[in-house]
């Protein structure tokens, strides 16, 4: 038999392995408690710390301002356009016959009624000796007829078949005589010869082409306008161009047509600029630039487009004052080229931030490097 402490032994060890889970989850949450304590008064005292701590110095960030001052400010689209001429003539051939003389090269500048190429003449010279003799006889028959019914001695009848006659005949012979003038093709207006199809020999038909005359004197500047802009251009009346081919050369068209109705699959309406061109410059088929003014603010307020921040559907700009930049919301108008107008939120007098906005927070304070006065000093 076990003695006594050997009886007591076994069951303090039994108990203690009964009990361990329990003890030792026990232990495990005393020791947590003890962890959660220490880490809890060690971030209190790090957050007292840094509360405590002067805060860093922020560097001033460098900036130029834009000193706003009322200026013209324009809506402007730029479009490309092509030159025509300002009439552009096919010129045919009315009679049948061959070019004997050709008088004129390509590129030669005609006048109205100037000879361009000759026809064969012959057979229309014989026509009219024809038509002129049977005019004659006609004619003398009437006068004859004439007499003897003053005498009675034909009736009224007769004479007034002599007088068809003489009609018929005179008619032939002007007939006669117009195709003969028209064995000299000449031009019907001033121009250049774009192309000359008559040549020497060449057996032409009546509707065959006989040169292309171009009226250069004065040209068309075609433009195809937007269908959003065609209202804005119905109230111009001149645009301004650039010729690319002339050395960027500038001219001024005055309007001459606008199309009722969109030409092109693209919805675009043929707008004709007229030009003067007395020196023959400009030629059919130069490029150019149209700047259409659409909107003109004599005293707006412009800043550069790329002052102006966007952010969560606001936009706004930095106005120094003091040296201390403060967020300024704004409302934006017409846009020119690189500048944007400011319809709301700023004023003249105010100085915009331009350069280094993008580097700085509303209330920073600020270093000012430059300050200008025109937007068109950043470009220099």
């Amino acid at each position: 038999m076990n003695s006594g402490p050997e009886k007591k032994l076994t069951g303090l060890t039994g108990f203690i392995r009964r009990n361990l889970p329990r003890t030792g989850l026990v232990l495990l949450l005393v020791v947590t408690g003890i962890l959660a304590l220490v880490i809890g008064r060690e971030k209190e005292r790090l957050i007292a710390e840094k509360a405590s701590a002067p805060a860093p110095e922020v560097r001033a960030v460098n900036t130029v301002l834009l000193d706003l001052r009322p200026g013209p400010i324009k809506d402007v689209i730029n479009l490309p356009g092509v030159i025509e001429p300002w009439l552009r003539l096919e010129l045919s051939a009315r009679l049948h016959g061959s070019v004997i003389e050709v008088l004129v090269t390509e590129g030669d500048r005609v006048t109205t009624g100037q000879v361009l190429a000759r026809i064969e003449p012959d057979e229309y010279r014989i026509a009219v000796d024809a038509a002129r003799a049977s005019f004659t006889l006609a004619k003398s028959r009437f006068a004859r007829g004439k007499t003897m019914l003053e005498q009675r001695t034909i009736p009224q009848a007769e004479l007034d078949r002599y007088r068809a006659e003489m009609l018929r005949a005179q008619a032939a012979l002007e007939d006669a005589e117009l195709k003969l003038s028209r064995c000299e093709i000449t031009s019907p207006m001033d121009g250049v010869i774009r192309r000359l199809d008559a040549k020497v020999g060449l057996l032409l038909n009546i509707g065959d082409p006989v040169a292309e005359i171009l009226e250069i004197d004065r040209v068309k500047a075609v433009v195809g306008i937007p269908e959003t802009d065609v209202t804005a251009v119905r109230a111009i009346q001149e645009v301004d161009l650039t010729i690319q081919a002339l050395d960027n050369l500038r001219v001024t068209g005055r309007k001459s047509f606008l199309a009722t109705s969109p030409e092109t699959t693209a919805r675009l309406y043929r707008l004709e600029l007229e030009l003067d061109n007395r020196d023959h410059a400009i030629l059919p088929g130069m490029f150019f630039r149209a700047h259409v003014v659409k909107k003109s603010v004599a005293d707006g307020l412009a800043i550069p487009l790329y002052s102006v921040i966007t952010r969560n559907n606001e936009q706004f700009v930095f106005v120094a004052r003091d040296n201390i930049a403060h967020k300024q919301p704004v409302t934006l108008g017409i846009v020119e080229g690189w500048l944007v107008q400011i319809t709301g939120g700023l004023k003249a007098g105010d100085q915009v931030v331009i350069e280094g906005h993008r580097d700085i927070e509303d209330g920073q304070r600020i270093n000012v490097i430059h300050t200008i006065t025109d937007p068109g000093q950043l470009r220099l």
